[in-house]
């Protein structure tokens, strides 16, 4: 059991777990695999478990701390060469302003991961990839298939921008203080944009954006009742969708359908 800053306790109001498993480091490393000239991002490096090992394969990186006390820790036992640390809140982050092919990793705070995941998505163009330490239950929903009890707003805003592939799961005495869940780790590999038109990806993210979330307010209700206010019964068959189904029946590519069709409404090509 390692941590590789000291003196610092965890708090609650941060949402702060602290990786101190070895093992499982090792396990975390091996799959993100950095190579000497990789832009790492690391969100909430804590007391730098997971940012000296990873500092031990790439010249820099740079680390987004929200607790002023963690920064100043890990100040002091990294030099500003390796380790450029950016102390507020990643929720607020403009990751645009690292440059591009970023590979983002963290131990993401449980209390603000599923908003967490949707700013990133808003920088999918600027990562490589992604790999993540979430809660079990919230990988669960990333990976969920359609008509799923745990597939909803997460799985298709998220699938409609990445590859997601659960990796392994961490057990709760792999941190102090030990959650009250399991852990596992993620990959989320953004889609280009070959792949996302194959794929029948939503062309105006904002309106996609919108129908899910509207479905998914009501997520017990049928397309058409869910719906109602965006778009009608009619216009749903007519995109070849059955509108008795529930949001959870429908694929990220119907999703999109839906949504490009009331975008072209609203500007008057549909």
């Amino acid at each position: 059991m390692t941590s590789m800053v000291s003196g610092h306790r965890a708090r609650k109001r941060f949402g702060q777990n602290f990786l101190v498993d070895e093992g499982v480091v090792r396990q975390i490393v091996a799959a993100i695999d950095p190579q000497p000239g990789d832009h790492l991002v690391e969100i909430g490096p804590g007391q730098g478990a997971l940012t000296g090992p990873l500092l031990k394969r790439v010249a820099r990186m740079d680390a987004i701390e929200l607790d002023r006390d963690l920064c100043a820790l890990l100040a002091r036992h990294f030099s500003p060469d390796q380790l450029a640390i950016h102390s507020g809140d990643a929720l607020e982050f403009d990751f645009a302003a690292l440059g591009e092919d970023l590979r983002v990793v963290g131990n993401l705070p449980y209390n603000v991961s599923t908003p967490l995941l949707f700013h990133l998505s808003r920088y999918a163009d600027q990562c490589r990839d992604l790999h993540f330490m979430l809660q079990r239950e919230v990988v669960e929903r990333m990976v969920a298939e359609t008509s799923t009890t745990e597939y909803g707003r997460l799985s298709v805003m998220l699938q409609d921008r990445f590859d997601i592939e659960m990796l392994f799961e961490v057990p709760p005495e792999s941190f102090r203080p030990a959650p009250k869940v399991t852990s596992a780790v993620v990959r989320l590999r953004p889609l280009r944009t070959a792949e996302r038109a194959e794929r029948g990806s939503a062309a105006d993210p904002a309106m996609f954006a919108q129908v899910v979330s509207s479905a998914f307010t009501m997520r017990r209700k049928t397309l058409r009742n869910a719906l109602a206010s965006q778009v009608s019964a009619s216009e749903i068959e007519a995109l070849g969708i059955d509108p008795g189904l529930r949001p959870e029946n429908l694929s990220p590519r119907q999703f999109a359908a839906i949504a490009d069709h009331c975008a072209a409404r609203s500007k008057g090509t549909a």
